[in-house]
């Protein structure tokens, strides 16, 4: 569900103007409610706790919803300099570095993209929550899409639930791929030998990458991988298991050409969580994998 009519952000609010069928409505209230659960496509969760909070009204022909109030960054700003990508009121986009952790975890102190990112805010002056909606591996580059309040975090979450949200990633991997490798689809577990690691496993959760297209060169390919799943080092164990390891990967048996696994996010799609507008965003190839990639060719 998306709207196409006109809106507005004004301060926590957001302004919508359903039409003229619900002004008529005889009770506006149950007939907002309607409106909002069945064509707007509010969840439902969100619904109950505005209505709780009296964060639904009418002004004039307006229907008034509080989508953007004052929230704690939940994280600590820390300044470094931010690639966006992609920002309008309810999504942000951004390039993530190599070396980053998308979030903090309990064994380091280490600056990560959640924190730059809030930093960002503060400096924007944007008062909401850090909510990332999906990650990327801590030496993969690419973008990471954040939702900018809560009814953004529920629609996009739901997306990547439905796999809506399509990810695109150029990996430079060992040795000759051929062409008829064009679906990956292998479960994934944890290694019970290395905590860090997963492996394919039987018993483990379905997983499946496809293959786009790929560039070969004598030792070397170059392949646009989507995932149809999001599980930990998916791209990386798969590719492993089938003997072409990404340059780089120490961890998954990668040859050490390259100083980090040779992965990056190129591309994200999806829809917008209030338009439902197709939203396409391309991140630039970082200099290293540019210079990684002209020396595979070069040694063609």
């Amino acid at each position: 569900m998306s709207y196409k009519g006109n809106w507005s952000k004004r301060g926590e609010w957001l302004e919508l103007t359903p039409g003229k069928v619900l002004l008529s409505q005889p009770d506006r209230e149950q007939a907002a409610a309607k409106w909002l659960l069945e064509t707007f496509g509010m969840p439902e969760k969100l619904y109950r706790k505005l209505r709780h909070e009296q964060g639904i009204q009418w002004r004039g022909d307006r229907l008034r919803l509080v989508l953007f109030p004052y929230r704690d960054y939940g994280i600590e700003p820390r300044w470094q300099e931010l690639h966006v990508l992609h920002e309008d009121e309810f999504c942000l986009v951004v390039n993530k570095p190599a070396g980053m952790a998308v979030h903090p975890d309990q064994e380091s102190e280490e600056t990560t993209l959640n924190h730059v990112v809030a930093a960002y805010y503060e400096a924007e002056g944007i008062h909401t929550a850090v909510r990332h909606i999906h990650r990327l591996d801590k030496d993969t580059t690419g973008p990471v899409l954040y939702a900018k309040n809560e009814y953004a975090q529920l629609k996009l979450d739901e997306a990547m639930r439905e796999k809506k949200i399509v990810r695109i990633y150029a990996a430079i991997v060992q040795g000759r791929v051929g062409q008829e490798l064009k679906v990956i689809d292998l479960p994934i577990g944890k290694d019970r030998y290395h905590s860090s690691r997963r492996r394919v496993s039987l018993t483990g959760q379905a997983a499946i990458t496809h293959i786009l297209s790929s560039e070969v060169y004598p030792r070397a390919s170059l392949l646009n991988i989507s995932l149809e799943t999001g599980r930990t080092h998916q791209i990386r164990v798969h590719l492993s298991h089938m003997g072409h390891p990404l340059l780089g990967d120490s961890l998954y048996g990668g040859p050490a050409l390259f100083s980090r696994q040779a992965l990056h996010g190129e591309r994200l799609l999806f829809h917008h969580p209030l338009t439902g507008e197709r939203v396409e965003v391309q991140a630039p190839w970082p200099q290293d994998m540019m210079e990684l990639r002209e020396l595979i060719i070069e040694g063609s």
